[in-house]
C-alpha cells in the first residue's frame, strides 16, 4: 500500500474492534496519524472473545507502519467528545483532515430483539441503535467542521449500510442508518463552498467479530446462502483500505453527499483485502445471480461485474415477504 496519507491527521471513533479497528489499521498502514476513540483503553471484558480495547487496535495500527493515539470516551457524552476535538486542535495546531464516523452502540441489543417486531421490543432500542450512532455522528461532525472549515480542506465519513435502503435488522437501525444517508448529504451542500466533502459509506458484508456471534447465535439469518459464503464478505482492513483511496481521489467532491458502495469504490481504485482478494457489490451481477443459482457459485468469477440498477433493487425489495 502506497503512503499517501503521510502528513494526514485522521480520526476513527469507535475503533477498539471490528470495522472501526480495520479503517484505524488501513490509515496508519497509508501512513496517517489517527486517532481512535472507544469507551476503555483495555478490553470491557477479558472473557468475552468479541471484546475488544483501544491498546489493540493501537498496537496493530503501529505494527501496520502507522501512528496511533488512542482516547477512550463515551460518545454518548458530548463533553467527552468536545473534550476529544480539542486535544486533537491544539495537539496537530488545529489540523484534521479526516473523520470517519463509525462508532456504534446497538449491536447487543439488536441481537437481543432480532426475530421481534418493533412494538414487541423495548422502546430503548431506539436509543441504543441511534445515540451513539446517528446522533453521535451528528455531535463528531458538528465538532469536526469547525477545524476543517479553518482549514478550508477536510473530509467526513459516516459509515451506513444497506440498511438504509431495505429493512434488514428491524425499524429502529433502518431509520437510523436512512438519516445518516441524509446527515451525509445535507452536511456535503452546507460544507461544499469550504472544500471540505461528506458522504455515506455503505460497506456489504463484513465479517467482524459481532458478525461472526451473529451467525453462529441463529443460523436463520436473512441475508441466507450470501452470508454463509464467505467468498462474498469484506474485511474491516478492506473498508479502511477504500477509505484511504477515497482520500487520494482527485474526484472527490463528484462524490460529494453522495452513497458510496464499498467494493465499487475498491473497484474503481484497484484496492484489494489483506488475502488479495476484491468482493463484488451486493448489488453487482457476480454477487447477485448466485445467490439465485446455487450452481454458479463456483464459477462467479467469470460473471460480468455489472451493477442492478436501483429501481430494481427497491422493486424486488418492496415485494419481498421479508428481507
Amino acid at each position: 500500500m502506497s503512503k499517501n496519507l503521510n502528513g494526514k491527521v485522521a480520526l476513527v471513533t469507535g475503533a477498539s474492534r471490528g470495522i472501526g479497528k480495520g479503517i484505524a489499521i488501513a490509515l496508519g498502514e497509508a501512513g496517517a496519524l489517527v486517532y481512535i476513540t472507544g469507551r476503555s483503553l483495555n478490553s470491557d471484558n477479558p472473557t468475552d472473545p468479541i471484546a475488544g480495547g483501544l491498546l489493540e487496535t493501537k498496537y496493530a495500527v503501529e505494527k501496520a507502519g502507522g501512528t496511533c493515539i488512542a482516547v477512550p470516551i463515551d460518545h454518548s457524552d458530548d463533553e467527552q467528545v468536545q473534550s476529544l476535538f480539542e486535544q486533537i486542535n491544539r495537539e496537530q495546531n488545529g489540523q484534521l483532515d479526516l473523520l470517519v464516523n463509525n462508532a456504534y452502540g446497538g449491536v447487543r441489543s439488536l441481537i437481543n430483539a432480532k426475530g421481534k417486531p418493533f412494538w414487541e421490543s423495548d422502546v430503548s432500542l431506539w436509543d441504543a441503535c441511534n445515540q451513539v450512532g446517528l446522533r453521535s455522528h451528528y455531535v463528531a461532525s458538528y465538532r469536526a467542521a469547525k477545524m476543517m472549515t479553518q482549514r478550508q480542506q477536510g473530509l467526513i465519513v459516516t459509515i451506513s449500510s444497506w440498511g438504509g435502503l431495505a429493512p434488514i435488522f428491524g425499524v429502529a437501525y433502518g431509520t437510523g442508518k436512512s438519516a445518516c444517508d441524509r446527515l451525509a448529504a445535507d452536511m456535503a451542500v452546507e460544507l461544499k463552498p469550504f472544500n471540505v466533502a461528506s458522504i455515506s459509506l455503505w460497506p456489504g458484508i463484513v465479517g467482524t467479530e459481532h458478525f461472526h456471534q451473529l451467525l453462529e447465535e441463529d443460523n436463520e439469518n436473512s441475508l441466507g446462502s450470501a452470508i454463509s459464503d464467505k467468498f462474498n464478505w469484506e474485511t474491516p482492513l478492506f473498508v479502511g483500505r477504500v477509505i484511504a483511496g477515497l482520500c487520494d481521489d482527485s474526484n472527490l467532491l463528484r462524490r460529494n453527499g453522495k452513497v458510496q458502495i464499498v467494493a465499487e469504490l475498491a473497484t474503481r481504485y484497484g484496492v484489494v483485502d489483506e488475502y488479495g482478494h476484491c468482493p463484488a457489490s451486493l448489488r453487482s451481477l457476480r454477487f447477485l445471480l448466485p445467490q439465485v443459482f446455487p450452481m454458479l457459485k463456483s464459477s462467479a468469477k467469470f460473471i460480468p461485474d455489472l451493477r442492478v440498477p436501483w429501481w430494481i433493487i427497491l422493486l424486488t425489495v418492496l415485494n419481498s415477504p421479508k428481507i
